[in-house]
């Protein structure tokens, strides 16, 4: 009895996705709830886990692109592994001319390729797993005649460029920055905000905090609050251009955007308005966890209404964030750096932060965006107008 492992439905808006890592080889014996392999999509990644014991047969190589539905490898149904002996070795070699070639076997995507552009795959040296001619083989045998070397480390001196494919996550977010830029007429406003207030009170409650809360007090509950205050200030902020139409949300769901291996992602804080500073930290770690070990769900990545993003835990002093389509908005947070201040007719030293908004000039004015930016100061300076929402 043979189970199929098919490429399953990562998300309503998701037609198709890259094979980003095999965990076993064909012939290994495999064991239900164990996991067999890593797909990407070009928003989050997902493990694919055995449904039955088995020995494992894949189709489909590691770096092929294809679409859902497709068998990707299929688990021969066994008890235990077969075992291993000398007197055993003819029957296994016997057993080894009746396996499927795959070298010749070919994903749905190379069939169409190589026959819309009349490609002979014969031809081409594949570099999938035991040979096998992938996706990508197919599509640079279209971009340049077959005679060109295979591409290869271009030297000079001891000098060494090694060309790498983007991944499928990469491609996306690329696409989306230029979409955006293409689309939305782009400005950003700047402030600096004094952040004594808020440091003063996480020294003093921190530990207190902590105790009582199993979370540290950090910088972005504090942050997401003023944000929220802001945007009920200013509803402008907190809509999107959709249709030729201003869309106004009544709800606020802060995307905090998190820095991984495979990119930027922007994990979601669904109704943060309900949430206590506590409630915020808890969900942000949570979220970053996730994040960093791959396991963002594709809903947890979507429907923000407007996003975070601190360059400044890698130590940028400014910058002009990028927005978040289809967001209006985006708050870049930078680090904190002791600057001298003039406080009545004195100079003292203080906890200094640039702010940046970038928004969608469409959409808002100037002037929605730099009273919004001035709340969100506001509320930091003096963290008690949170409490008291003035």
């Amino acid at each position: 009895m043979e189970m199929l492992i098919e490429m399953p439905s990562p998300g309503e808006s998701v037609t198709e996705a890259q094979i980003a890592k095999w965990f076993k080889a064909s012939g290994d014996f495999v064991k239900k709830n164990e996991v067999l392999m890593e797909l990407e999509t070009d928003k989050a990644s997902l493990e694919i886990v055995a449904e039955a014991d088995g020995v494992l047969e894949i189709l489909v190589s590691e770096g092929e692109v294809v679409p859902v539905g497709t068998i990707l490898g299929k688990i021969a149904a066994s008890s235990a592994p077969a075992a291993k002996s000398v007197a055993s070795a003819p029957s296994v070699v016997q057993a080894a001319e009746v396996v499927p070639d795959l070298k010749s076997f070919q994903s749905p995507a190379v069939k169409r390729i190589s026959e819309e552009e009349k490609i002979d795959t014969s031809k081409i040296s594949g570099s999938g797993k035991d040979g096998r001619v992938t996706k990508s083989d197919v599509l640079e045998a279209v971009a340049k005649p077959l005679a060109t070397p295979e591409k290869s480390p271009v030297v000079s001196g001891n000098r060494v460029e090694r060309p790498v494919a983007l991944s499928m996550m990469r491609k996306r977010i690329a696409q989306r920055l230029k979409e955006v830029q293409n689309t939305a007429a782009i400005l950003t406003t700047f402030n600096e905000v004094d952040l004594t207030e808020v440091m003063e009170i996480r020294q003093k409650y921190k530990d207190r905090f902590k105790e009582k809360h199993g979370a540290n007090l950090g910088f972005m509950s504090f942050f997401t609050k003023a944000v929220i205050e802001g945007l009920k200030r200013f509803p402008g902020v907190n809509s999107e251009w959709r249709d030729s139409q201003i869309v106004y949300k009544d709800y606020y769901d802060i995307g905090v955007a998190v820095s991984t291996e495979k990119g930027l992602v922007v994990p979601v804080i669904r109704n943060a308005e309900t949430l206590s500073l506590a409630g915020i930290e808890k969900e942000i770690v949570r979220l970053a966890n996730r994040a960093r070990d791959g396991k963002l769900s594709i809903e947890e990545m979507s429907g923000g209404t407007f996003t975070i993003t601190n360059g400044g835990v890698f130590g940028s002093m400014l910058s002009t964030p990028i927005l978040n389509s289809p967001q209006t908005a985006i708050l870049g947070m930078h680090t904190i750096q002791k600057r001298p201040v003039a406080l009545g007719d004195q100079v003292i030293i203080r906890p200094m932060m640039y702010l940046a908004v970038s928004y969608d000039h469409r959409v808002i004015d100037g002037r929605e965006a730099v009273q919004f930016l001035v709340t969100v100061k506001e509320c930091l300076e003096d963290p008690s107008r949170l409490l008291l929402e003035i």
